[in-house]
C-alpha cells in the first residue's frame, strides 16, 4: 500500500527509489530529472547524494554544484 506523506492532498504520486544501476555502475536520480553518476557502488552514490542534498539545502535557490562521479573504467 502506498501511503501519503504529511501535507499531501489528492492522489498519491508514483514513487521510485533514487538509486539504480546499469551494468556495474551506480547512479542516483533527482527531482529535477537529472541522473548523477556513474559511481563505483551504491555506497558512493549514497554519499554523493548526501553531498548533493546538503548543497541544495544550503544554496536555497542558487545554482547547484556539479558532482564529479567516480569512473570504474
Amino acid at each position: 500500500m502506498i501511503m501519503k506523506r504529511k501535507g499531501e492532498n489528492g492522489a498519491v504520486p508514483f514513487r521510485s527509489g533514487r538509486f539504480f544501476n546499469i551494468d556495474s555502475d551506480w547512479y542516483f536520480a533527482c527531482r529535477e530529472g537529472q541522473n548523477n553518476g556513474p559511481f563505483l557502488n551504491r555506497e558512493e552514490a549514497a554519499d554523493a547524494l548526501k553531498s548533493y542534498l546538503t548543497e541544495c539545502n544550503s544554496s536555497k535557490g542558487k545554482a547547484i554544484f556539479s558532482i564529479t562521479p567516480t569512473t570504474s573504467h
